[in-house]
């Protein structure tokens, strides 16, 4: 499949607009490209809360939610925890047969994991180890302040460690724990010690928006604040 994990340092990083930025962008440049959770925790479908349906409603494409998220459960936990509760036991070759549907109708997927690379997924494998089995590129989201040059960089040694190709990282202002007016001087600095150390091309950083921001509006926002061709180029398209 052609395609891009889009994984996070943690929960609450912006993982979720920052895929469908993506999916906007590829989609007003041409590209064919659909969303795809494999698996999501924390609400039914139908409150219109679920990353899922956030997905669809910010990139402007029409799926049913359903069929984005084939795994969807309610409790606020890991995915394995979540799925237990609701009596289900979830593998990777069950989580990826689920998006199946999707690698047909699309030229490309834009995937976003649940929680960080470490997640727990099954009762043995991880996030990371879902990456490794869908053969595509990761691309790591972090927030943009202070502690994002550890967590960037050790999700990037889990990365590596299973041989998963780095796109490389977007820092996100409208993560958790960061707030744009903050006194945080390590937002200025912070790209560039994690080019330095990491050695990782960190891509642009994403601003603070609105949460209405949707669609051909999105995909400006992403293509004013991050590079595109090295995210076009790590899905296999040279625009």
């Amino acid at each position: 499949m052609r395609g891009l994990f889009v994984t996070g340092t943690d929960t609450g990083v912006g993982k979720t607009v920052v895929t469908a930025a993506l999916a906007a962008a590829l989609r007003a440049q041409g590209v064919n490209a659909g969303v795809w959770k494999p698996v999501q925790s924390g609400a039914p479908i139908g409150l219109g809360c679920t990353d899922a349906e956030r997905l669809l409603r910010a990139s402007g494409i029409g799926d049913p939610p359903e069929s984005v998220a084939p795994f969807t459960f309610e409790a606020p936990l890991a995915p394995v925890l979540a799925a237990k509760k609701a009596g289900v036991s979830l593998t990777l070759e069950g989580l990826i047969a689920g998006g199946e549907p999707l690698v047909r109708r699309y030229e490309a997927l834009l995937v976003e994991g649940a929680g960080g690379v470490a997640a727990p997924l099954t009762d043995r494998g991880l996030v990371a180890d879902l990456i490794a089995a869908l053969g595509i590129p990761a691309l790591i989201v972090a927030r943009s302040g202070l502690g994002t040059i550890n967590h960037t960089l050790l999700t990037a040694a889990m990365l590596r460690g299973r041989s998963i190709p780095i796109a490389g990282v977007i820092l996100n202002d409208g993560g958790q724990a960061f707030h744009p007016g903050d006194e945080d001087p390590s937002v200025e600095s912070n790209a560039e010690m994690i080019e330095r150390y990491g050695g990782l091309k960190v891509l642009g950083r994403f601003p603070a928006i609105r949460q209405d921001v949707a669609g051909d509006e999105l995909a400006d926002v992403i293509r004013r604040h991050v590079q595109m061709n090295p995210i076009l180029e790590a899905i296999g398209f040279h625009i």
